[in-house]
């Protein structure tokens, strides 16, 4: 089992399943979303569409699973983040349960190696550390348990995001 932290874009990460920090819509959006769907093609969002049509949409903490597209990976994971309001509305609980309903829905896929971007801490505002923390803690915590998945790659897209998850990864014992 290996997790490691890259800066770079996640859409060019070849892994089984790129998470995608979705919006409740699915339909696309800003961000790490709007990257995923771009990057990846029309294919995503018609996938996308028919979950919408299914349940209507992603609630927040959930995940769905679509196709990939044109990425490098078999598989999107969609989840939905908090949107933070100053802890005041179980955002941390709801972020752990996001990263934790990703890595279920990844072992019912049988995918081995999955990315996370840093999901609720751009548009979202989610402080950066907090959500670093509760991320690595989470996946942690998961893997102790199941060893379907060998292999998670954190990929932070800025600096400061990569900062922290180095200096964490090595500090959260579990």
């Amino acid at each position: 089992m290996e997790i490691a932290i890259i800066k770079g874009d996640i859409t060019k990460i070849p892994v089984d399943a790129i998470v995608n920090a979705a919006n409740t819509s699915l339909l696309g959006g800003g961000g790490v979303d709007g990257a995923i769907h771009q990057a990846g093609g029309l294919s995503i969002l018609e996938d996308c569409q028919k979950i919408r049509n299914k349940q209507g949409g992603c609630q927040v903490g959930e995940a769905v699973i679509t196709t990939a597209g044109h990425l490098p990976a078999k598989f999107v994971i969609h989840t939905v983040g908090p949107v933070w309001n100053n802890g005041k509305s179980n955002e941390e609980t709801l972020l752990a349960t996001a990263y934790l309903n990703s890595l279920r829905l990844a072992v019912e896929n049988e995918i081995e190696s999955i990315s996370f971007p840093n999901i609720s801490t751009g548009i979202y505002k989610f402080p950066k550390e907090k959500a670093a923390e509760i991320a690595i803690r989470t996946v942690k915590e998961f893997l102790k348990t199941n060893d379907k998945i060998t292999k998670v790659i954190f990929v932070c897209f800025d600096e400061g995001n990569f900062i922290i998850y180095n200096d964490l990864l090595t500090k959260i014992k579990i």
